[in-house]
């Protein structure tokens, strides 16, 4: 018999017998045991001697089928589970109180993705290492069941790259690199506004002077009109930069040489999928057995 938990001012959260969480998930009871056994799904809620499970598990078992189905085995499925169970918060992640999503002055859309529609953006590249430099990087954080990443272009643009062939923690690598080349020319932007647009605000702020609502709106309507100009001018260097690097590459392939500046494979390459942790298969179906 399904329970309903919660406030009577709040949303009634369904809860569940161990046979019926098994027949929701569609799997026995025999597999949910060998899963909680692994540690696959959190501890139910007791009272007394009966377990209670609720919309989590069931949807931490939908999860485990989902991977299963798209080649991924128990061991490396626990591993990215408990790598999404210590995964950044999407507040910490975007800067935001928790009921936001919407980063302040934030010109990129966020992207919520279950675990398994991570894996189908990356396939065998969902790896445990490479969900951890995500999560270290900023690119995702964990909300609910549910992970977030934090821009839909730059989401895009690494299922693309590896797509064409290009390793995923090799993308998250150069991603890493770029951010910090990155924050560099922001800053770099941001002292040329202060310094030579904003001197007359700041002068104030330095001698004890506060803002009123109408200077704080000219500010924020100042550095809105002066950021896509400095967009532009990074994206022109970036973009005549790449003519030069490929143009480079192009001659040294010509000349019969190669660009020195080639990382070496092995620094990008993957980890071989024979390190990772063999796992058993679920047992075999049988009857269903009690609540433990």
């Amino acid at each position: 018999m399904e329970a309903n938990t919660g406030t009577e001012d709040g949303p009634k959260e369904r809860e569940f017998r161990m046979s019926e969480l098994a027949a929701e998930a569609g799997i026995t009871v025999r597999t949910l045991r060998f899963y909680r056994e692994r540690k696959l799904i959190p501890p139910p809620r007791r009272e007394g001697r009966i377990a209670w499970y609720n919309e989590h598990h069931l949807a931490r078992l939908r999860t485990i089928a989902a991977l299963l189905e798209r080649g991924h085995n128990l061991g490396g499925i626990a591993q990215l589970l408990t790598a999404f169970e210590s995964g950044r918060d999407v507040g910490e992640l975007l800067g935001l109180d928790s009921g936001s999503l919407v980063a302040p002055f934030s010109e990129e859309t966020p992207v919520r993705l279950t675990p398994e529609e991570l894996a189908d953006h990356f396939k065998d590249d969902v790896t445990v290492d490479n969900l951890a430099t995500s999560l270290d990087i900023g690119y995702l954080a964990v909300d609910g069941d549910e992970f977030v990443h934090i821009s839909r272009r730059l989401l895009d643009a690494s299922t693309d790259l590896v797509a064409a062939g290009v390793p995923l923690a090799a993308v998250l690598d150069a991603g890493r690199q770029v951010r910090a080349h990155a924050d560099a020319l922001a800053g770099l932007f941001i002292k040329v506004i202060r310094t030579h647009v904003l001197q007359d605000v700041l002068a104030r702020v330095e001698s004890g002077a506060e803002l009123g609502p109408e200077e704080l709106t000219r500010l924020a309507q100042t550095i809105d009109k002066l950021r896509p100009l400095s967009k532009g001018i990074v994206d022109a260097e970036l973009s005549m930069a790449m003519d030069r690097a490929i143009g480079a590459e192009l001659a040294s392939w010509a000349d019969g040489t190669t660009s020195s500046t080639s990382p070496a494979s092995s620094s990008t390459s993957p980890a071989s999928p024979s390190t990772s942790p063999a796992s058993p298969s679920p047992p075999p179906a049988d009857g269903a057995a009690d609540d433990d």
